[in-house]
């Protein structure tokens, strides 16, 4: 029998995390289960900073981006004692299981309390949608609909004064993000990780075309930790004259209103990942896989190496023209 179990996010925040709380808490009420919100991760779970939850606490949590738990990087808990710790302080206050709520990393914390006795379930949510084992996490749609936005925005102010705009989309090692947003906003070129490119092949002759066929604004889509959005500025202004202006979208793709998608979804996981424990399941990660709701045991999930969605960035280059 689950009669406590406790709450937590972890890693960077994405909109729709606080869904996913919310439809934990409101899952576990309707079955008579008490819950705890670990405030800041890992780093709360260690060092016992936990609220109780139940189900007004979290009326209106829809509508909210962030994580009302907050969440915080733990140096502590990557080690033995650190978990050792953790584990302590569930089997103190009576804790029969954990979700846990981020990415990849937050899933091998999961693992290794799981080695310590507890049991665990985790829900993905990162907007850079890299999870190998399910095929969509928490955040992206927010995310992605934010940068279409601003990037729809730009695009007025570059058609004004016929410049080129490079935007620098979040994504960290994938390009699933910055795919996605230039299909949707039309770029001319996406500079991402996981494909090398030819920039002037791909980028300058492209835009050379393009401006003999009429088009006298251009969009390229950079995807952080590939290549410096100023740097790619400067080699397309220097080997097309075309005036050149930087913008970096940073955080603010992390936040504001989740879309519906995103409160769906985190919704349907939630609910997936409290009846997971009420089966007496453990060591299990919840995926959106093929249209359902699933989920995986962490070692397997964990195993899983992510890669870039193909079929999209095929259609992606066929619309550069």
């Amino acid at each position: 029998m689950v009669h406590r179990i406790a709450i937590l996010t972890s890693g960077g925040d994405a909109p729709g995390m606080n869904s996913a709380i919310r439809a934990c808490v409101r899952a576990a009420c309707a079955n008579g289960i008490s819950c705890l919100g670990v405030r800041r991760g890992y780093n709360g779970l260690i060092n016992g900073d936990m609220i109780e939850l139940d189900a007004r606490s979290v009326d209106g949590l829809n509508t909210r981006g962030g994580t009302m738990l907050y969440t915080a990087r733990c140096e502590e808990f990557k080690t033995a004692e650190g978990v050792a710790k953790a584990a302590a302080v569930c089997k103190y206050r009576d804790i029969d299981g954990i979700i846990a709520i981020g990415g990849d990393g937050t899933f091998r914390g999961i693992g290794e309390l799981a080695k310590a006795g507890i049991n665990v379930i985790g829900i993905p949510a990162t907007i850079d949608n890299d999870i190998a084992c399910t095929n969509y996490t928490i955040g992206f749609d927010t995310a992605c609909n934010t940068a279409i936005e601003s990037i729809d925005r730009l695009r007025d102010t570059m058609q004004s004064h016929e410049r080129c705009s490079v935007v620098e989309v979040m994504g960290n090692n994938s390009g699933n993000l910055a795919v996605f947003v230039g299909i949707a906003c039309g770029a001319t070129a996406t500079v991402i990780p996981e494909k090398k490119i030819d920039m002037e092949k791909e980028v300058f002759s492209v835009m050379r075309q393009s401006r003999l066929r009429g088009r006298n604004h251009h969009i390229i889509i950079v995807a952080e930790g590939t290549a410096n959005a100023a740097d790619v500025a400067k080699q397309i202004e220097k080997a097309t004259g075309v005036d050149t202006r930087v913008t970096v979208l940073g955080h603010v793709q992390r936040g504001g209103t989740p879309s519906a998608r995103d409160r769906v979804m985190a919704s349907m996981m939630g609910v997936h990942a409290v009846n997971l424990l009420c089966d007496g399941k453990t060591k299990r990660v919840v995926c959106e896989r093929d249209g359902d709701i699933t989920d995986l045991g962490i070692d397997e999930a964990l195993s899983m190496k992510y890669e870039l969605n193909e079929k999209m960035y095929d259609v992606e280059k066929s619309l550069l023209v």
